[in-house]
């Protein structure tokens, strides 16, 4: 028939591109800025601002689940078709949300968080030193000019340092146990809606809520109080380990207790119960 039509839009990479633009902005935001704490806070202080910095990268998205929370609420046609033609309710599975109004929201939003880092000095007085500006800006200024000349050398020796690098047992854990756990913290986020809707009948707009209030905010509480506890006992690397692997170990007992929590199936037909 007529309105039979194959789809074949490719508006998919429009959305593709725009994430590949995003991260290329976020990306340089932690380690150029856990770069520039470095350099200019105390030591016994940079924990403390490093706990700070980590606990907004996870607010952001608390606040994000909340906004699509909200736009998971209205429906894709926004504007376009009144609320009260729509047949179908949240919690039907042919139910769509305005997912791009988050993305509009957010996208406005970075822009114009990204302007203040343009005022930002190159560099800053070091904590408990009291060099003047004057002072600071020539050091700068001579550090630039010696970069430049090492620039070339740096260039040259850049593949046999990154050699040395993977060669390195601490780096290299350090890596593996990073990508564990951003593994599972991105499994958790990207299925637990799709079971919160299936075993609990919650909608999307509720199952994005409940994940967002239960997850994150402990995790805020996590980042900040570690960092306040290594600045408050001026806890050395040796220690900082001690405490991450047995805090990584009961994390991984109370997550394994989790097995034994299991609900009953729902029915799916032809699955679990007859068609009949």
């Amino acid at each position: 028939t007529e309105c039979e039509k194959e789809p074949g839009s490719l508006l998919w990479i429009f959305v593709m591109v725009g994430n590949i633009v995003r991260g290329m902005g976020e990306t340089p935001i932690m380690p150029l800025g856990i770069s520039y704490l470095e350099d200019f806070a105390k030591a016994e202080n940079s924990p403390f601002y490093l706990g700070c910095l980590h606990t907004a990268t996870v607010i952001g998205p608390f606040l994000g689940f909340l906004l699509a929370s909200f736009c998971a609420e209205l429906y894709l046609d926004l504007g376009s078709v009144d609320a009260e033609d729509i047949p179908i309710t949240t919690t039907d599975a042919r139910w769509v949300g305005a997912w791009w109004l988050g993305i509009l929201i957010c996208a406005s939003l970075n822009l114009l968080a990204g302007m203040p880092f343009w005022f930002l000095p190159k560099s800053l007085v070091k904590e408990g030193e009291t060099n003047e500006p004057e002072e600071m800006s020539k050091k700068s200024v001579e550090l630039l000019q010696e970069n430049d000349k090492n620039e070339a050398k740096q260039t040259m020796y850049f593949i046999p340092f990154l050699k040395a690098l993977f060669h390195n047992p601490v780096y290299m854990l350090f890596i593996c146990i990073t990508v564990l756990q951003f593994s599972a913290f991105n499994g958790m986020i990207s299925f637990m809606p799709k079971y919160l809707e299936q075993q609990f009948g919650k909608s999307a707009s509720d199952a994005i809520f409940l994940i967002g209030v239960y997850n994150l905010p402990v995790i805020c509480v996590g980042y900040f109080f570690g960092g306040l506890f290594m600045k408050k006992f001026k806890i050395n690397i040796y220690q900082a380990a001690h405490i991450a692997f047995w805090v990584s170990l009961l994390e991984y007992l109370l997550y394994f207790a989790a097995y034994w929590t299991v609900c009953d199936t729902s029915p799916v037909a032809g699955l679990t119960v007859s068609y009949e």
